[in-house]
């Protein structure tokens, strides 16, 4: 008998293949059955023709705290996601040295917008040191989805070199060896990657850089070569965008990442956008990862499934948060805060004060600034909410039609519905106003689809519904330029990515797989209003966005949402594919 029989589904099965009608039987946490089938089960769920698809993979998060004080994992758990990848960026929290953690969580807090009260207080302290015994910790732990863990050069730099590290020093021939070994040894024990950044503006709360920004080659390499010892693993890095306008410096880039593959002998995933000031880069990106997986090589640029933005509210970051006049009420509960800021004369005051730095130079906080000079190409977000919206919905546009000044507008809108609204501002994939670089990118063979930053940024990004969201917009709802076929959006972010971290147990409806399925209404799938929540650790908040429409999640067999509610089953472990 069967555990599960899901009857009479539109089946996509993450290959990319045509979607077909037909039945899938579990037993045991595997997929047994596909097709007509005719068992019987304990369990039936009659799919009447929903989508039946893999859960969905997603290789870029930052649980890396949050999975050691939460079963749930949400925002990823309740957007059908059934594997998720942290330890991106170059930050993470193991190795550490005892007593050491608090360089770990002021580099989390600054790069990640994590809060660091819940780092300090839901974290365990103390419990581990290495790496392995990082992941012995987790192992220790049951959640709502399967998690694996990359190691971080940040996390490496200070364990080895400590101070040194931090500040960027180059390591010593000794430093560089005891580097690689640990690396090595990482893979082995089950780490499904390595990950470093080499972007300026990650930065940690003193304002330094992330250790191993301006790690030379020589130091790259021996990382990569510890991987290729162990055999396993994905290298990740940030490159530096905004440093490859230069047609020379942009070569040099990318020759780094096509050493650091041929070194590891492993895949290499690199983030690749649209910034503003470089607007034709990803092109040469795309090409020259063409041209070297052509020749035999890995390269896999990881490009986002919408634009890569930051979201303003009165409840989370805005451009009047380091006013002097706003300081002064910041302290009040929302509902008060905005009866003052509705006030002629406080409302006057705010306008017209003067700006107060934070006290941290890397808080993230200062995104007062960018809010503040970006204010005007700002774009209100609507219910329901327009996801790829005309530039003429700009607050700068509606604000001249109206014979206003933006701050003025902006700070109104803010206000409005109880303060509950939120502006947002796209930083990257979106220079010529819609989406059609980023429908490019999608579907160039090489890339995979990431950056969701599920579990960071919590008061400033909402991209961890990407899942959702790429299944809404680009199967069904676009209207603004090309769709894309849905076996295509649901084996990007499935099959492909699962190929990519060597998971081969899953992303495929395939007999023999781990059951690892979303059940889906397609037609009612949605996404609701963006709320914010304190729930973190010591009341930290963080922004949150449900969706509608799943019918079932399952984790190994296990049905972790039915309906869109949790049911409270943690079926989620550890995955070690090296250690496998």
């Amino acid at each position: 008998m069967l555990d599960t029989l899901i009857k009479a589904a539109t089946v996509v099965d993450g290959t990319g293949a045509l979607p077909s009608h037909g039945d899938v039987g579990i037993r045991d946490g595997r997929i047994v059955a596909v097709g007509k089938v005719d068992e019987q089960a304990q369990e039936t769920i009659d799919a009447d023709g929903a989508l039946l698809t893999p859960g969905w993979v997603d290789v870029h998060t930052h649980y890396d705290g949050q999975v050691t004080w939460d079963e749930t994992l949400d925002p990823s758990a309740s957007h059908g996601v059934t594997t998720v990848v942290t330890g991106n960026c170059g930050v993470g929290f193991a190795p550490v040295p005892p007593d050491g953690y608090r360089d770990l969580i002021e580099l989390m807090e600054g790069v990640e917008d994590i809060p660091g009260t819940a780092l300090y207080e839901g974290m365990p302290w103390g419990e581990w040191e290495t790496f392995p015994e990082y992941l012995d910790l987790l192992d220790r732990r049951q959640f709502a989805l399967d998690v694996g863990t990359q190691l971080s050069h940040g996390a490496l730099r200070n364990y080895v070199m400590g101070a040194r590290g931090r500040a960027n020093e180059a390591p010593t021939t000794d430093d560089l060896k005891r580097m690689g070994n640990l690396v090595e040894e990482a893979m082995r024990a089950g780490a499904v990657g390595f990950s470093s950044s080499r972007l300026l503006a990650h930065r940690s709360m003193s304002g330094e850089v992330v250790p191993g920004t301006h790690a030379d080659e020589a130091e790259l390499v021996a990382l990569a070569e510890g991987m290729a010892r162990a055999g396993c693993g994905v290298f990740e890095i940030i490159p530096m965008i905004e440093e490859m306008g230069g047609d020379e410096k942009c070569a040099l880039e990318l020759e780094l990442i096509r050493k650091i593959g041929e070194a590891s002998g492993r895949p290499v995933t690199f983030t690749t956008a649209q910034p503003p000031p470089t607007p034709n880069v990803w092109k040469r990106v795309l090409d020259f990862s063409a041209e070297q997986n052509a020749a035999g090589a890995n390269l896999r640029p990881q490009v986002a499934s919408r634009p890569v933005s930051v979201v303003s509210s009165l409840a989370t970051y805005h451009m009047f948060m380091r006013r002097k006049s706003y300081l002064a009420i910041e302290h009040l509960p929302l509902e008060k805060r905005i009866a003052e800021m509705r006030k002629p004369d406080v409302k006057a005051a705010i306008l017209a004060d003067i700006d107060v730095p934070p006290e941290h130079a890397g808080a993230m906080a200062n995104v007062f600034m960018l809010l503040k000079m970006a204010a005007g190409v700002m774009y209100p977000i609507t219910s329901p909410m327009d996801y790829e919206p005309e530039t003429s919905q700009q607050l700068s546009v509606l604000a001249q039609k109206e014979g206003r000044q933006i701050d003025e507008m902006l700070y109104d809108f803010l206000l409005e519905n109880d303060g509950k609204n939120f502006a947002v501002l796209f930083l990257a994939n979106y220079s010529e106003g819609n989406m059609d670089v980023i429908h490019t990118m999608l579907t160039d063979p090489n890339t995979i689809t990431g950056l969701s930053d599920a579990g960071a940024h919590v008061n400033l990004i909402f991209d961890a519904v990407a899942p959702t969201y790429q299944l809404i917009h680009w199967a069904r709802d676009r209207k603004r330029g090309p769709k894309l076929p849905v076996e295509f959006v649901v084996h990007k972010q499935t099959g492909n990515n699962a190929a990519l971290y060597g998971f081969s147990d899953r992303g495929t409806i395939e007999i023999g797989k781990r059951a690892d399925l979303n059940v889906i209404d397609f037609e009612r799938l949605g996404l609701g209003e963006l709320e914010v929540h304190n729930d973190l650790p010591a009341g930290g908040s963080r922004i949150l966005q449900p969706a509608k429409g799943y019918i079932a999640t399952f984790v190994n067999g296990v049905r972790t949402r039915a309906d869109d509610v949790d049911t409270g089953a943690r079926p989620g472990r550890v995955v070690r594919p090296g250690q496998a």
